[in-house]
């Protein structure tokens, strides 16, 4: 079984940082792409940001130059650090990762439990 473990949800200003953290944790024999996922009250969940093995990176516009998405393949962790927050940044995140297991031998999609960013104005 997989698991990816979240951490470092919570409530800031408009304006300040929060960084979310992920570990994925389990009988995994490789990671590809892992990332985060937003949902906000009444809307789709959609792409926030993602980082493939070698480093490559992509963001959804809204939060381009805000958020930064690294990883660390040591620990089969990825983060997430959000500068700049902004009250429309409210919203569930879910770690995400594609992640390849003896068991199924294939990559599959994994989500963590979700945690709670509430930018107040």
């Amino acid at each position: 079984q997989v698991r990816l473990v979240e951490s470092g949800g919570g409530l800031v200003q408009s304006g300040g940082s929060l960084r979310l953290s992920c570990e994925a944790a389990g009988s995994i024999d490789g990671i590809s792409t892992l990332g985060w996922y937003r949902q906000a009250p009444e809307k789709q969940r959609e792409l926030v940001a993602t980082v493939t093995p070698g480093g490559e990176t992509k963001y959804t516009y809204s939060v381009k130059g805000r958020f930064t998405v690294s990883r660390d393949n040591g620990k089969n962790a990825v983060y997430l650090q959000m500068d700049s927050l902004k009250p429309e940044d409210t919203a569930v995140y879910y770690c995400y990762g594609v992640i390849w297991t003896r068991t199924a031998l294939t990559y599959s999609d994994y989500w963590g439990q979700g945690t709670q960013v509430t930018v107040s104005s």
